[in-house]
């Protein structure tokens, strides 16, 4: 029964962020929006983290499922694609070593702050 009611609210926000998303007409998507606010209704207690924990759990463990549709639909826009192949390395080769310099900051600080005892 968790299951079900889980997966309905899980629809529900993503639903309330599609129908928000076309209303404000932004560049956040609806399924962002729905998340957050999801996030919200958990923190406010007003949805039950057990309602939608079972049904998470589920989606997180067959996350690569979903992934399949997009990375079969790319194969559309090959041409796209080796047009903008360089610009499309680059910008990840930039934010991976942005990634790891502010991991290895973040790291770094966390570390120091607990050997002094403030952690």
């Amino acid at each position: 029964m968790f299951m079900i009611k889980g997966l309905f609210f899980i629809l529900l926000f993503y639903l309330l962020g599609e129908a928000v998303a076309n209303i404000i007409g932004g560049y956040i998507p609806g399924s962002v929006i729905g998340m957050m606010l999801l996030f919200v209704s958990l923190i406010l207690k007003v949805v039950k983290a057990e309602y939608v924990k079972d049904a998470a759990t589920v989606i997180t463990k067959n996350m690569a499922i979903f992934f399949v549709p997009a990375s079969v639909g790319l194969m559309v826009y090959t041409e796209v694609l080796s047009r903008s192949i360089w610009a499309i390395m680059i910008s990840i080769m930039v934010s991976t070593i942005l990634t790891i310099i502010v991991v290895a900051f973040v790291q770094d600080r966390m570390e120091r702050r607990h050997k002094g005892g403030r952690l």
